[in-house]
């Protein structure tokens, strides 16, 4: 059986060990205990793909509870119908946000490209010796 120590894993995925602690300590790794006061981590294969697939779903967005939700659900000898849905309910509910998210990102970016289009037309006014007015809100012109 393959072990990996806390640098390993940290090095390996570009992360810290205090990272790695703090998975451990929201229950998403389980590494075992040696050295005579059993404050050695050694992780297991099991360990590493648990980080491996947290990792990912932080990436994704996802909360510590529903990476937790669907890592336990994969280590749980149950059928795989319950698994699948949960999974599958987890990333519709990620990619409606996601979308949200996308939708308010889009009505900024058009707000600010207003504003730049208005900066820059004022900034050819002034230099053309014209007098200029305050910039108008976005919707307001």
């Amino acid at each position: 059986m393959t072990q990996y120590t806390i640098t390993e894993l940290a090095r390996e995925f570009d992360v810290t060990p205090r990272a790695i602690r703090f998975y451990e300590d929201q229950g998403l790794l389980a590494p075992s205990r040696e050295g005579a006061s059993g404050l050695k981590r050694v992780f297991s294969g099991r360990d590493r793909t648990r980080l491996k697939l947290t990792l990912r779903g932080k990436r994704l967005g996802f909360t510590l509870n529903e990476i937790r939700a669907l890592l336990d659900l994969y280590d749980s000898p149950t059928d795989t119908l319950p698994q699948l849905q949960a999974f599958l309910d987890t990333v519709v509910h990620h990619r409606e946000i996601l979308e949200r998210q996308r939708a308010d990102l889009d009505a900024t970016l058009e707000d600010l490209a207003q504003y730049e289009s208005q900066a820059l037309a004022l900034l050819r006014k002034n230099a053309a010796g014209e007098p200029i007015e305050p910039l108008a809100m976005p919707g307001e012109q």
